[in-house]
């Protein structure tokens, strides 16, 4: 069985390690922060789910996002 393909919100496919780049501002659940829209975020890690990916910012470890709001960088 092969792995779903995980893309960005222009369909760019995304792989382990890549950088992307918020397209929105986002309010981190429980947590007072906002991630800004054009913040760049390196080194991701692909989740079992196709429509999310994990990653780290300055701010805020262990992060998951939905891909919904990531280009590629």
């Amino acid at each position: 069985m092969t792995d779903p393909m995980v893309r960005d919100s222009n369909g760019t496919a995304l792989h382990e390690g890549d950088s992307v780049t918020l397209i929105k501002d986002l309010k981190v659940k429980g947590t007072s922060e906002t991630i800004k829209r054009g913040t760049l975020v390196k080194n991701i890690r692909l989740t079992g789910n196709p429509g999310e990916i994990e990653c780290s910012t300055r701010q805020v470890k262990g992060l998951v996002l939905k891909t919904e709001f990531l280009k590629k960088a």
